[in-house]
């Protein structure tokens, strides 16, 4: 659960703070999503920014030409082998909200694959009168007969689970069904499930949510019975965050376990025997636990003592499950952290495990295999590119050694090759060129922050740049919840900055992880500043070599990432010549009453603590000062965003508004935390944001 702020909640406001204005909150009201005077006031500033930006001829060039990108049929359509078939899911200008469709290996090795269609969203949402949005199937080994598939409406974390039959390739009368909530459901056996969502109060009337909005209780449900029936199989604390169950249906090594995650990077794994009772798989709770056949394996957040040996902080250790699970604590080190290196990911095959490594936020692999002793021999992964960013998954982990592997950077498409552990990979799909990389270079540069740490970031520039201050520079980041930024291809940041000879920059601060736990763990809470210091660096070194200049120079981030750029506002704003602030966190005096918001404690403290102190001083909704210039601003948010409550963008829009800023507010009706819910939608987003962008920027 963490790809980017990866938590979900249900309704829009807790229930014990009313949306009411105070005399030290007067926006208090924007917070009700869905209110006729919110909205009211979204639709009128968003059609200021419309006939702002969205009028000109330029700017429907460039949406036209971003939607091209996006509703590219000769994108790579990355599949997933469930039996024979391999899956995708699709979108183009004729599905707009996309096919789940498949093919044969043998088709798909083609240039044009003869495809099947499974679900067509499109022609549901307009049988059904509804506005789906995928959010993927499970489906049933070893036969793959029967899957469970989740679809959101407008694209919410919320969604519903129905039962679909890929014999019959319709819907399951009568089958398993679950209500629109936050959760899923997944296979224990074609007849029983896990069941973890909103069951509504329970008999004394406490939810059986957590407080951050997830499942608290996970059940194992049996078909044709009423889910009120299912049976309780783990019952976790309101305090809690999310509670799930599992089933390993991996041949000859299959296992029911319970997970019970209190907060971001602190869960347990409990394996649960035949007669229902757990037991707790005993590692720490900072680590990433997986069990996969005879191994548990685990990622080090901390330092763990084990065996007599300290393992440290990033580390990846292997150990016997079923002897771990006896009290043996002999591991395998299969990797350990240096100063420049850090585990980007792993991925299981048959036989071998496959390593992913960033060595100074570049990609490198490695084959681990061990033999029936238990002992580990590592070798190089035959055939991998020598350039940037690499992924490595497997192909199908129970039966083959095969993985996909991908290769790209920020001026090279996407190649999908599909490898043999131990021979060169077969290139199998190329993404198309979107648009001229000829004219550009990229380079990687460090800022040295405050503190003298030294912060990487990526430069993508035209080559032979004159230096004097003047390119219109683009500078993004994230950096938390320990997410990694690696070089990738993106056709509309090509199209839409790179072609008009503009410079993007990535910078890698703290909070992220392309330094392993140390990197994340350096920014959060009370060292939360570090991030915000580490981008100022940045940014400081692309003026000082003179690449660009205060007034040329512009962020962008959402997210997390939006609480990076307001800070950047609200803090650093003679830096910067224009900020776009994207489905943002900016009021952290009630973050963790809006929705999900609980769920991040651990990453940003506990306003209602004394935490407080320190939470205050990377607030912008507090930071604000009416008396300060700030420079000119976007806020761009979704009203169907049930994970970062659009409410922080409307307030801080309206609070910078009413001091007569230069500010603009952009709000998509639909769309979910991504902002949007189809292709036409996300090529509107990215448009207004490259038009201010230009705008301001450019001279």
């Amino acid at each position: 659960m963490s790809a980017g702020l990866a938590a979900v909640a249900v309704g829009a406001v807790n229930a014990q703070e009313p949306a009411v204005p105070t005399p030290s909150d007067p926006y208090l009201w924007l917070e009700e999503v869905t209110g006729d005077k919110p909205l009211a006031w979204v639709r009128a500033e968003n059609a200021k920014t419309e006939a702002e930006l969205a009028a000109t001829p330029e700017f429907k060039a460039l949406e036209a030409e971003i939607l091209s990108i996006l509703d590219s049929d000769a994108k790579i359509p990355g599949v997933q082998k469930i039996g024979d078939y391999y899956y995708n899911f699709w979108k183009d200008q004729n599905h707009e909200r996309g096919l789940w469709r498949r093919t044969t290996l043998a088709e798909y090795r083609k240039d044009q694959p003869q495809w099947e269609t499974v679900i067509d969203l499109d022609a549901l949402n307009e049988a059904e009168g509804e506005n789906w949005v995928w959010h993927g199937a499970d489906c049933l080994k070893p036969a793959y007969e029967r899957c469970l598939v989740a679809l959101s409406r407008g694209g919410a974390d919320a969604d519903v689970t129905r039962e679909f039959d890929l014999t019959t390739m319709d819907w399951v009368q009568d089958g398993f069904f679950r209500e629109e909530a936050k959760g899923g459901l997944g296979w224990i056996d074609r007849d029983n499930v896990y069941v973890y969502t909103d069951f509504g109060p329970d008999a004394e009337g406490v939810a059986t949510l957590t407080e951050s909005g997830y499942p608290r209780i996970v059940k194992q449900w049996t078909r044709g019975t009423p889910m009120s029936e299912a049976t309780v199989v783990y019952e976790g604390t309101p305090e809690d965050m999310y509670i799930a169950a599992g089933h390993d249906h991996t041949p000859g090594f299959e296992r029911d376990f319970v997970m019970r995650t209190i907060a971001f990077y602190n869960d347990e794994l409990y394996l649960k025997g035949e007669d229902g009772q757990l037991a707790k798989v005993d590692a720490p709770n900072s680590a990433n636990k997986s069990v996969h056949k005879d191994w548990l394996v685990l990622e080090l957040r901390e330092p763990y003592e084990a065996g007599g040996t300290t393992h440290p902080a990033g580390s990846l250790i292997a150990t016997d499950f079923d002897a771990f699970m006896a009290g043996g604590r002999d591991f395998t080190v299969l990797f350990a952290p240096s100063m420049s290196t850090s585990l980007a990911g792993y991925t299981w095959t048959a036989n071998h495990l496959v390593l992913n490594v960033l060595d100074d936020v570049k990609n490198k692999l490695s084959v681990l295999t061990p033999d029936a002793q238990g002992q580990w021999t590592r070798s190089e992964f035959t055939g991998a590119p020598g350039f940037g960013t690499l992924g490595v998954s497997a192909v199908d982990s129970d039966q083959s050694d095969a993985v996909w592997l991908t290769a790209t950077d920020y001026l090279t498409p996407t190649t999908l090759s599909l490898a043999q552990i131990g021979e060169q990979p077969e290139v199998l799909k190329t993404m198309p060129t979107f648009f001229d990389a000829a004219t550009h270079e990229i380079a990687q540069h460090f800022a040295t922050s405050e503190d003298g740490t030294k912060v990487p970031y990526f430069v993508v520039m035209p080559k032979g740049l004159v230096l004097d201050g003047s390119t219109p520079t683009l500078l993004y980041g994230y950096g938390g919840f320990e997410i990694s930024l690696t070089p990738g291809y993106s056709g509309s940041v090509g199209k839409g900055w790179l072609e008009n000879d503009g410079v993007y920059v990535v910078a890698n601060i703290r909070g992220g992880g392309e330094y392993g736990p140390r990197w994340h763990q350096a920014a959060l809470k009370a060292n939360r500043h570090k991030a915000y210091e580490d981008f100022a660096a940045v940014a400081r070194d692309l003026i000082a070599r003179n690449i660009t200049s205060p007034e040329h120079l512009g962020i962008q981030g959402g997210s997390n990432g939006g609480l990076l750029t307001g800070n950047m506002l609200t803090q650093y704003p003679e830096l910067f010549g224009a900020v776009v602030v994207q489905v943002p966190l900016l009021d952290m005096q009630r973050y963790h009453k809006l929705l999900a918001g609980a769920s991040w404690m651990a990453e940003y403290g506990d306003p209602d603590t004394a935490d407080w102190d320190f939470i205050q001083t990377f607030s912008p909704y507090h930071l604000f000062d009416a008396d300060e210039d700030y420079p000119p601003t976007i806020f761009m948010t979704s009203t169907r965003d049930d994970r970062v409550h659009p409410g922080h963008a409307r307030k801080m829009a309206a609070k910078m508004l009413e001091a007569d800023k230069d500010v603009r507010y952009y709000e998509n009706i639909e769309g979910g935390h991504g902002g949007s819910a189809n292709n036409a939608q996300a090529a509107h987003m990215s448009a207004l944001a490259f038009a201010f962008l230009w705008n301001e920027l450019s001279e």
